[in-house]
């Protein structure tokens, strides 16, 4: 695990905007596993400027989002469709067909009315995410966030590390840290998030740590050994795992 202490959020949206457009120049085809989330909005719109000078800078990358909620439309202002296209999707060349987010409506029709029972549309649509995944050549490079509990994608503490793409239920804690982007206080209580043994399978993984909330989620994986009571500790198994966390993230 190789480590990047920057000086602060804007240093390591730099680093973090360079380390992933790097990636894409040496394989214009890169399979991307994105994040959601506070951290990394600042390397997107770096990401976001930067192509606006570049041409074709993702025509031919494929993305792959880590997760999404259980029961809300993509168009939900919460939804990680919405996020996505709001700072990277809507802003890149990239193709509609290449751009991949779970569907946490699978079983749904657009009006709301059983095709299928809920737990068996989600059970297909996680099958299907991880046969995309493949069909694609699997993941080049996956950008994670780091959570105060140590969650990496919605993998809680707990998650077995051989867990794959699958529907989760979400902690208190969790709920709460995402309730602004439902004000009206119906946060979902469940989503569909790649699995940790999905994550592993990355060739190559960055972890973005900002502000002072996250030192102890840092100190922790940079001593602990692999723990399922810390999810993010299952990157010390990974032979190409870069940290990239500002001062206030390293503090400790």
């Amino acid at each position: 695990m190789k480590w990047e202490i920057v000086a602060d959020y804007e240093a390591l949206s730099d680093r973090a905007a360079q380390n992933l457009l790097s990636s894409i120049r040496q394989n214009p085809q890169l399979v991307l596993g994105l994040p959601t989330g506070r951290t990394p909005q600042g390397m997107y719109a770096r990401v976001v400027a930067e192509c606006a000078r570049l041409y074709h800078c993702f025509r031919d990358v494929s993305t792959f989002n880590l997760d999404e909620y259980v029961g809300i439309a993509p168009e939900h202002p919460g939804s990680y469709h919405t996020y996505m296209r709001r700072h990277l999707l809507d802003h890149v060349d990239v193709q509609p067909e290449r751009a991949h987010i779970p569907d946490g409506r699978a079983g749904l029709t657009g009006h709301g009315a059983l095709i299928l029972s809920p737990d068996e549309g989600l059970r297909q649509e996680c099958t299907r995410y991880e046969g995309a995944i493949a069909d694609a050549g699997g993941l080049g490079l996956t950008i994670l966030g780091l959570g105060t509990n140590g969650h990496i994608g919605f993998n809680e503490p707990g998650t077995p590390f051989d867990s794959r793409t699958r529907v989760v239920n979400l902690t208190e804690s969790t709920r709460r840290a995402n309730a602004d982007l439902f004000p009206e206080g119906q946060v979902p209580r469940q989503a569909v998030t790649m699995g940790i043994a999905t994550i592993l399978s990355s060739l190559s993984i960055i972890v973005l740590a900002s502000g002072w909330k996250k030192r102890d989620a840092v100190a922790r994986l940079r001593e602990l050994e692999p723990d399922p009571s810390f999810p993010a500790s299952a990157l010390r198994l990974h032979p190409d795992v870069t940290v990239i966390a500002d001062r206030a993230a390293a503090a400790l």
